[in-house]
């Protein structure tokens, strides 16, 4: 189950801990006073013995009772000076370590953030958990105390080695004697704890998932009575851990027995030649004692050395899957080189018309350019108009200029001047829409012109009179005036060409290919040509798996794209920074998740700090969740973790109000309204009609009352944009999209 593939076969320790130092720096100086501290602290001990072999030889040997009080004081002052030494150094480096601790915990946290979703995709969050929390807590602990000991234990070693030299050499050279086999079952020592303890921090992470998927999961395990299997698989890592766990145990005993046995054998031997030298006279009964002394106040130093060297090797361990993560690349806020194109992704539109209905367009091909495709629709459509000396024309042209309606004039007015007065503004239309090659990519289908041809479309078949021309010219006429209409009054932000601002959302020639998935495997989505004009809304739909949450995902940068690109107002996705991209896409998932936090602070994560009581209240009024006035709290209530003190349909509401509080200029909303009822629903959508009118919006859609709230349809089938158009359209000329429909697509026509 871990998920880590590191291994401690060649690592270095040292090189390993030296890791840490960015993060020891700023409090280098309080670590080495410490250090300093704790080894004058450790010498002061050293110094005892001598006062020892003092008092033996002279006030004890003189039978002097003032001699002997003298150094008892001299005695019990070294001993205070020693503890307060220790105790001052655990002071200074209790403090400063525990700032380490958090400065690392929250640089691990920050850069999980950043790191892209594939890392997250693949990596358990329990392994992350462990490093986060047991991880950091040993390597405070191997700061606070292995690190300063083993300096302190090696200066009070090698000092405590020189003074027993200086006392008797030859009872110093019985002292070194074990010193040889205890460096070689150290090295060996090392190397097999250093395996074992990197296993065991994985079954930790490990145990941590099954503990978090199991609280998390709880319903799930309750309702399906599986709480004896989870305990059985708890057990079984837990069985594991323990196992590890006592191999550990195992080593550590081991070389311990052999550190504190053969140490002890040697100042058993020093001891009884000692005692013969001194029954000889060749050694003082006070040498013999501080040398002793000097013996024991090594053991200490030489037994820690087992458990000092085992937590270091846990300390390295923690530090590598520390850095494991650390070192991972994160998202990149920008890209400054291009990504390739397949063949056909240079166009921004979908324009192969292969459907046979002129206002379903089939985006197998993506041969044409948009800006082509436009000018070209737009010149058919100005084609197709009537001219001013037909009938026809007086009957579709003789509404006021902005009313929207296909005519309200009778058929025998006769008016000709108002009629050439019409014609001549439908032309000026035409012009601007043949001017306004980028907004229009299927300016002669249903679907053409702006936000306002195509609802006035949708309505031009049954606005007319009987006398009505043909309905292609109603059509025709009515798309082109509404898209004059809706020019004007985007002026302001719309662009002359596909290159400017206020082009709207495109996908051209988008291909994307999981970072995990085969090479060899054909993409998740291949060659993707989708224009969304500003203002508009678009449903995308398709069969489970095609594909549909990928290329939502792919606005905000959750993944990259493979090949091709994404632009936001012509401007590239991956040439802006995140933080200025996501301020302008605000997206709602399929799967709501929400915070352990109160309600209000969930929705207003979606808008700036700026946004206060007024936008929180007109979201949950767009998302219908005022219910969460009933809470006992109102919006200061605590939702709990993932929400789950809330109903699915709640949860959901909350997401989308989430989404659409900061006002966002791009909207993508992934099956917003599955978990609500149907009147819910049918109140959400009123809402939301009104917050799509001046947004840009993509909308997975699994239903046809979600696909009525877009402009337009997109059937994504085998990773491609295969038809566009409106849901009347693809009803009638995509067998495909109908069978997605059918169940409710018959009620839905009658609505």
């Amino acid at each position: 189950m871990s998920t880590t593939h590191a291994t401690t076969k060649d690592r270095s320790a040292v090189r390993t801990l030296l890791r840490l130092w960015p993060y020891v720096r700023p409090v280098r100086v309080r670590l080495f006073t410490a250090a300093s501290v704790a080894v004058v602290a450790s010498c002061v001990g050293l110094v005892i013995p001598l006062v020892l072999k003092w008092m033996v030889d002279g006030p004890v040997a003189d039978r002097d009772p003032a001699g002997v009080w003298l150094g008892a004081l001299y005695l019990l002052l070294l001993g205070l000076l020693e503890a307060g030494l220790f105790g001052l150094r655990r002071w200074l480096v209790a403090r400063p370590l525990s700032h380490v601790e958090a400065e690392m915990r929250a640089g691990l946290y920050g850069h999980l953030q950043r790191l892209p979703v594939a890392f997250h995709d693949r990596w358990a969050s329990g392994q992350l958990l462990s490093r986060a929390t047991t991880d950091l807590m040993l390597l405070r602990m191997f700061l606070a105390f292995p690190l300063t000991f083993l300096l302190v234990n090696a200066v009070t070693i090698l000092a405590g080695v020189i003074i027993m030299l200086l006392q008797d050499w030859s009872l110093g050279l019985v002292i070194l004697g074990p010193a040889l086999p205890v460096m070689v079952m150290c090295v060996v020592f090392e190397n097999r704890y250093a395996v074992v303890a990197r296993l065991a921090q994985d079954q930790v992470g490990d145990l941590t998932t099954v503990v978090e998927e199991s609280v998390l999961g709880i319903r799930i395990i309750k309702g399906f009575g599986r709480h004896r299997s989870q305990a059985r698989a708890f057990r079984t890592l837990s069985s594991t851990l323990r196992g590890t766990e006592l191999r550990k145990a195992r080593l550590l005993a081991t070389i311990w027995a052999v550190i504190v046995t053969l140490p002890e054998v040697a100042i058993g031997a020093a001891l009884v030649l000692g005692t013969v030298q001194v029954a000889d006279g060749e050694l003082s009964a006070g040498t013999l004692v501080a040398f002793l002394s000097t013996a024991l106040a090594l053991r200490w130093p030489v037994d820690s050395i087992g458990f000092l060297l085992a937590m270091s090797q846990e300390a390295a361990t923690a530090t590598e899957r520390y850095f494991e993560v650390m070192d991972e690349e994160p998202e990149s806020e920008t890209s400054t080189g291009s990504r390739p194109a397949d063949a056909g992704g240079a166009g921004a539109g979908v324009t192969a018309t292969g459907s046979g209905d002129p206002g379903v367009t089939d985006a197998g091909g993506g041969d044409d350019t948009g800006a082509g495709a436009t000018v070209a629709d737009a010149r058919a459509a100005d084609a197709r108009r009537p001219t001013a000396g037909s009938a026809d024309a007086t009957a579709a042209d003789t509404g006021s200029p902005g009313d929207g309606s296909a005519g309200d004039g009778s058929a025998g007015d006769g008016s000709t001047p108002a009629t050439v007065a019409d014609a001549k503004r439908a032309d000026t239309t035409a012009a601007d829409a043949r001017r306004a090659d980028a907004t229009v990519p299927e300016a002669g289908s249903a679907g053409g012109g702006s936000t306002g041809a195509r609802r006035a479309d949708a309505t031009v078949p049954e606005a007319g009179s009987a006398g009505d021309g043909s309905t292609g010219a109603r059509r025709a006429n009515a798309t082109v005036a509404d898209a004059r209409r809706a020019n004007a009054r985007n002026a302001d932000d719309s662009g002359a060409d596909a290159g400017k601002a206020g082009d709207g959302l495109r996908f051209v020639g988008v291909v994307f290919r999981y970072p995990d998935a085969d090479p060899a495997s054909p993409p998740t989505l291949d060659r993707v040509d989708l224009h969304i004009r500003p203002g508009e809304s678009m449903a995308l739909v398709g069969a489970t798996g095609s594909g549909k949450t990928t290329l939502t995902a792919l606005v905000p940068r959750l993944h990259e794209v493979t090949a091709g690109r994404i632009t936001i107002d012509g401007e590239d996705v991956t040439a802006m920074t995140r933080e200025e991209l996501r301020a302008k896409v605000a997206v709602a998932f399929e799967e709501p998740t929400l915070f352990s936090a109160s309600v209000g602070e969930n929705v207003l994560m979606g808008a700036g700090d700026q946004a206060g009581a007024a936008e929180l209240e007109r979201a949950l009024g767009v998302a219908q969740a005022e219910f969460v006035h009933a809470l006992p709290q109102g919006i200061a209530t605590q939702v709990g973790e993932q929400g789950l003190s809330l109903s699915g349909g709640q949860r959901q509401r909350l997401a989308l109000a989430r989404a659409v509080v900061g006002q966002p200029r791009f909207l993508v909303l992934d099956d917003p309204l599955s978990a609500l009822d149907v009147h819910t629903e049918a109140a959400v959508e009123a809402a939301l009609r009104q917050v799509l009118a001046d947004t840009t919006a993509l909308i997975v859609a699994h239903r046809p009352s979600t696909v009525l709230l877009a402009d337009r349809v997109a059937l994504l089938s085998g990773g491609r944009i295969t038809a566009v158009g409106t849901h009347q359209e693809l009803l009638r000329a995509n067998t495909e999209y109908a069978h997605l429909m059918s169940g409710n697509g018959r009620q839905e026509d009658d609505r």
